[in-house]
């Protein structure tokens, strides 16, 4: 590993272990590969767990929701979290259902959410927000004005107790299974995008960004 991060008791993969990966950048590919996170939390003595979006920068993570968001008051207030993100890459079919699998990387980070409130700093986190959705669409829109800035409520996460875990490769049956004349293999999976859908009251003179364009290279 070129920039393992520590491993802590939470994040050590203890359960098929060769598959841990703790190197800082091999996280970060996979953050910024996917779009959804889950993150979840304690709430009045009982387990939650919300998808949302999110961007980063750096080693650090920035979410954002409504002020009166449920999820996003408790972590202001400094709660343990764990934040998950998962890429599935194949299904894998072996000879037995029993070893049937999936090719996956994921990631788990531990921390406490700390709130934004520098304004500047909060509109350079919905800048990072937006541009990990579609890279550079944030340069093409509206300036974003304050009250849209001040009735948001943006919280950071740290990348710095975190882990990966992948599975690559084809099945891997019982020994005694490789004598069957069972089909097995892989069957590769991919997040594909549709053909863009311009809005109903599209302005006449609007043309396709170049975000757009550059989404589908």
């Amino acid at each position: 590993m070129k920039n393992p991060l520590e491993i802590t008791e939470r994040t050590k993969v203890n359960r098929l272990s060769n598959r841990a990966n703790y190197d800082r950048e091999v996280i970060y590919q996979i953050l910024d590969e996917a779009k959804i996170c889950h993150i979840s939390f304690i709430y009045e003595g009982k387990p939650v767990v919300i998808p949302t979006s999110y961007g980063r920068k750096d080693h650090l993570l920035y979410i954002h929701g409504a002020l009166n968001s449920r999820m996003l008051v408790e972590m202001e207030k400094g709660i343990d979290i764990s934040l998950s993100v998962t890429l599935i890459d194949g299904l894998v079919l072996a000879r037995s259902a029993f070893h049937h699998s999936m090719n996956y990387r994921s990631v788990v980070i531990f921390d406490q959410a700390r709130l934004l409130s520098d304004f500047e700093e909060k509109k350079e986190a919905l800048r990072i927000i937006t541009n990990h959705l579609v890279p550079a669409r944030w340069e093409e829109c509206r300036e974003i004005n304050r009250g849209e800035i001040e009735g948001t409520k943006v919280l950071t996460i740290s990348i710095e107790e975190a882990s990966a875990k992948i599975r690559t490769g084809g099945p891997k049956d019982a020994k005694p299974d490789y004598q069957l004349p069972i089909w097995a293999g892989v069957i590769p999976c991919k997040m594909q995008y549709g053909e863009f859908v311009e809005d109903s009251e599209q302005h006449q003179d609007a043309v396709t960004p170049e975000s757009v364009k550059n989404f589908y290279l």
